[in-house]
């Protein structure tokens, strides 16, 4: 039987690392950018991590209906 590795056997500098190239690739995706002009305005102020967290959360809620 195959055993996968869980979040607590990876490095924590490996999960962020995914974690930053991750970011960067959703940041440059057509959703994304369309996305954040519709909201331009209510992300003044964020950096792109919070935006990226707010875009999926968002996206998330919305596919979940």
């Amino acid at each position: 039987m195959a055993t996968f590795p869980t979040s607590s056997d990876r490095p924590k500098s490996r999960d962020s690392q995914i974690w930053h190239h991750l970011k960067y690739a959703i940041s440059a995706s057509s959703g994304f950018q369309r996305w954040q002009a519709e909201c331009n305005t209510q992300l003044q102020g964020l950096r792109l991590e919070q935006q990226v967290q707010r875009y999926l959360r968002e996206t998330l809620e919305t596919l979940a209906y």
